[in-house]
């Protein structure tokens, strides 16, 4: 990495469209974990300045919300502007405290096997000038979690006891995560694998936002803007969109276990432009998603956005 700390500030208000005086830290060049800047994307007010507030003041920041909100892509898209390398790992059930700390490994040195140790992604992310962005952290095994734990004080220190070292954090190193519940675990049914967070744990984010979906127009303008085939058929889009609002209302309500993101939209725009039709898409990108019993409802809700009848296949003429 070229620069080991920024060397110039942004303009929150010019980068990111919100209405603030906040100047932020950033590099002046790019460079291959930095992720790439989507000229589309649209900023939530709170969220910006939220992670803002991470990357200028080193305050722990934890986003949460529903799945499809664009939790990560939102710290990716704020990175991007700040061309601040960003890391980002995914806390599946199968990612281990080895993963993240390193192991001895044999390696061939000069014809001879020789034993070193590897380091795992966080000291080498600790070291850096580097946004470490955790995701799905509510899904973290319980040993990963205390793992990261220390990394959320404020000195943020990590011991490495195999290799008897403690490692400093780099002065533009910066920690994010992302998770779809708020540490009480999967109280909707929705987020199978989500664990309860430690409350210890939990308490020392220093900032905790909230992502939600967006408002009507403004998902229209990311639909069209992500499918330029739609981008003259703003009032197909519109109805696309009114559907997904009734999906979840119909999922607040507990009518129906499923609801369409944003993510879900912009793939039925997609297979729109695929399929050409707009009820078979619909069918292949979130009706066959559903519940059996769930499905007339489902496809009820489209009746009343589109007037029009939601045929099956089985129900269309030979």
């Amino acid at each position: 990495m070229r620069e080991l700390t920024p060397t110039t500030t942004v303009s929150a208000r010019e980068a990111f469209g919100i209405d603030t005086d906040l100047m932020v830290p950033a590099f002046e060049q790019a460079e291959e974990h930095v992720p790439e800047v989507d000229p589309a994307y649209l900023f939530d007010h709170d969220t910006t300045l939220a992670l803002l507030a991470g990357f200028a003041r080193n305050r722990r920041v934890l986003v949460q919300g529903l799945h499809g909100t664009g939790k990560s892509t939102h710290v990716e898209q704020v990175a991007a502007r700040l061309r601040w390398p960003c890391v980002r790992v995914n806390l599946d059930g199968h990612l281990t405290r080895l993963d993240l700390i390193g192991r001895d490994t044999v390696v061939v040195e000069e014809g001879r096997q020789v034993t070193r140790f590897v380091e795992g992604i966080v000291p080498w992310s600790l070291q850096r000038p580097v946004a470490l962005l955790l995701d799905e952290y509510d899904a973290g095994r319980p040993d990963v979690m205390f793992v990261l734990q220390r990394l959320l004080e404020r000195d943020g220190k990590l011991t490495l006891m195999d290799q008897s070292t403690v490692l400093r954090p780099h002065p533009a190193f910066r920690m994010f995560a992302t998770s779809n519940t708020v540490g009480l675990g999967d109280t909707l049914g929705l987020y199978h694998g989500a664990n309860r967070l430690n409350h210890a744990q939990l308490d020392r984010w220093n900032i905790v936002t909230t992502l939600d979906y967006l408002e009507p127009d403004r998902e229209v303008a990311i639909v069209t803007a992500r499918v330029p085939e739609l981008a003259d058929r703003g009032d197909l889009v519109r109805r696309m969109v009114e559907v997904a609002a009734l999906t979840r209302r119909g999922f607040a309500a507990g009518d129906i276990s499923a609801l369409m993101s944003p993510r879900t939209v912009i793939t039925w725009a997609e297979n729109i432009a695929i399929f050409g039709d707009i009820a078979t898409a619909f069918r292949l990108t979130f009706v066959n998603k559903c519940a059996q019993d769930e499905r007339e409802l489902v496809a009820e809700y489209y009746q009343r956005c589109f007037d029009d009848e939601l045929a099956t296949p089985a129900a269309r003429p030979a």
